[in-house]
């Protein structure tokens, strides 16, 4: 026989539900990095992978700390940005430069420019994993 709760016990429950999910919707709105994988190929390792995509970091916005299960090469196409790596003084890169992180290391990028910061990333990275995976 199910068990009935009485209405006060279930409304609490009801909007923590709620405002999780809302919660939730609004920080998937507010992301500020957007990806796109353009190929994937075998490379020469065996169990790795390239990945190569479009980057675009939102005016203002920040990509938030993550890592990658290979190494990340990156080339600036549009806007400039002020990358954090974990370990290092954080640094301006700008439309022109390039810069590589090292597997496994948190790091983070903030559009510091006017227009989108826009970067072609290409990732050797382990076959099956997520391309990123969030830094703590």
């Amino acid at each position: 026989m199910p068990v009935r709760l009485p209405a006060h016990h279930l409304l609490p429950a009801v909007a923590a539900l709620l405002l999780a999910v809302s919660a939730g919707a609004v920080h998937a709105q507010a992301s500020a990095i957007h990806r796109t994988v353009v190929t994937k190929a075998d490379v020469s390792v065996p169990g790795r992978e390239a990945v190569v995509a479009r980057v675009e970091v939102d005016v203002g916005g920040v990509a938030g700390r993550h890592s990658h299960p290979g190494d990340e090469i990156s080339y600036v196409l549009e806007g400039e940005g002020e990358l954090r790596i974990d370990g290092e003084d954080p640094r301006r890169v700008k439309a022109g430069e390039a810069f590589v992180i090292p597997a496994g290391v948190v790091h983070d990028a903030l559009n510091v420019g006017k227009v989108p910061l826009k970067l072609v990333g290409v990732y050797v990275v382990d076959k099956g994993k997520p391309l990123a995976t969030p830094g703590k």
